[in-house]
């Protein structure tokens, strides 16, 4: 008889939660790769489009604690569904529609869609594989957010330089609804939150709830949340003024700079599943979770905040290229392995609404990031020693957070506290 917990099925599902994600990360990094039309149409300072990049996060931390709430009750395949539906409604109207107010409505909504995106892709995932069999397809998912912010880059960027920023917007628009299209006729639920051989998929074994009190406030789950926090503080500069550096600052063509940006996602896209597989071999080897996912993910945020707050010190070529490589892609590592150990820690009905809480707390980043760099560019006299200076004290910020999550991140404890109360 076949199991319930089919491979083919399990990894079918993978392979839509991947394709999910690459949308999702496309949508938001379309507004980036668009910001020199959309500055010379609508006039805009750099402290106007940044503030522009991070209305897109004003209700994405709001909306993303209510799904997550209700991916503890209403089936992921529901909410997917009906996620990628309002992406597409908030992105269609721009093929047609300009004006400041008009694209900040646009970002708010699509961003109030998209907040939940992640912990409810993750948690539609896990639903397929046990605690010990989660870092892998983690990986693959976080690869599909990689693929959308950059690897898919070039392609937007040649939309964008022949038929505009309106037009690649559409081109979002349609993709998110023929994604959801394929999901409502081949995407499926995952069958069970247990292993067939009926072992626990979370170490806590206990079917009691823990108060979500301490739950959010254990040393782990806080740990996870500063050094999410910083990793998103890198991903929403990526997203925002990456392209804008690259043009302005270090005077690439657009299509260069397309190609640069698509080397971080491209480094991710193989960093994640490596490093996800070293922290599940040394998972099954006995290593702790402490190290095996809380040291190893909150080193790498660290690498990405000294890797950039070196970066702007080194001349144009292929040295400083690895680094901007390195800076936007080797903190998302953190996105997998903490997502792995809020699963760990949380009982499986309350593991949605913790995924969820996380994401939201990780992406309060993306509301203050853009801003601040933009507002740093502007009160320069010279955009370039601006972007400079911002991404020194963004690649220093970012590595002091990390080292103060490695310091918190200890799972095997925290269970202790919870099964001995």
């Amino acid at each position: 008889m076949q199991s319930r917990r089919s491979p083919r099925r399990a990894w079918t599902a993978v392979a839509l939660v991947f394709l999910f994600m690459l949308i999702n990360f496309a949508d938001k990094a379309v507004i980036g790769l668009s910001s020199g039309q959309i500055m010379r149409e609508l006039g805009l300072t750099h402290t106007q489009f940044g503030m522009l990049g991070s209305a897109f996060f004003l209700l994405f931390s709001l909306s993303g604690v209510m799904v997550g709430f209700l991916a503890n009750r209403i089936r992921t395949k529901t909410l997917m569904l009906v996620m990628s539906v309002v992406w597409s409604a908030a992105l269609l109207p721009m093929i047609r529609v300009s004006g400041f107010a008009a694209l900040v409505g646009s970002r708010v909504i699509l961003g109030a869609s998209e907040g939940p995106a992640f912990p409810v892709a993750m948690h539609a995932v896990y639903k397929w594989f046990d605690n010990r069999r989660r870092a892998l397809p983690s990986s693959v998912v976080a690869s599909g957010a990689a693929f959308g912010a950059g690897i898919v880059a070039p392609l937007v960027t040649w939309i964008i330089e022949r038929y505009g920023w309106h037009s690649a917007f559409g081109v979002l628009g349609l993709a998110g609804l023929a994604w959801a299209l394929l999901w409502m006729i081949v995407g499926r639920e995952g069958p069970a939150d247990t292993a067939p051989d009926g072992e626990p998929a979370s170490l806590l074994d206990d079917p009691r709830k823990i108060p979500y009190q301490r739950l959010i406030f254990s040393p782990t789950a806080v740990g996870v949340y500063i050094a999410g926090f910083a990793a998103y503080w890198i991903i929403s500069l990526n997203l925002v003024w990456l392209d804008n550096y690259l043009i302005k600052a270090l005077q690439m063509s657009p299509a260069d700079a397309a190609w640069v940006i698509a080397l971080p996602s491209a480094m991710q896209m193989t960093l994640a599943p490596s490093l996800a597989y070293l922290s599940q071999r040394l998972s099954r080897a006995g290593v702790s979770s402490r190290i095996s996912r809380g040291i190893l993910g909150t080193l790498c945020v660290m690498v990405g905040g000294v890797s950039m707050a070196c970066m702007p010190f080194v001349p144009l070529g292929p040295f400083k290229i690895f680094l901007v490589g390195l800076s936007f892609s080797v903190g998302s590592v953190i996105f997998t392995l903490g997502s792995t150990l809020i699963g760990e820690i949380s009982p499986v009905p309350q593991r949605g609404a913790m995924l969820g809480i996380t994401n939201s707390l990780h992406t309060v980043a993306g509301l203050c990031a853009p801003f601040a760099m933009g507002r740093i560019v502007d009160i320069t006299l010279d955009p370039a020693e601006g972007f400079r200076t911002g991404f020194v004290y963004a690649g220093s910020f970012v590595a002091a957070l990390g080292l103060l999550a490695a310091l918190l991140i200890n799972p095997e404890k925290d269970l202790g506290r919870f099964r001995a109360s």
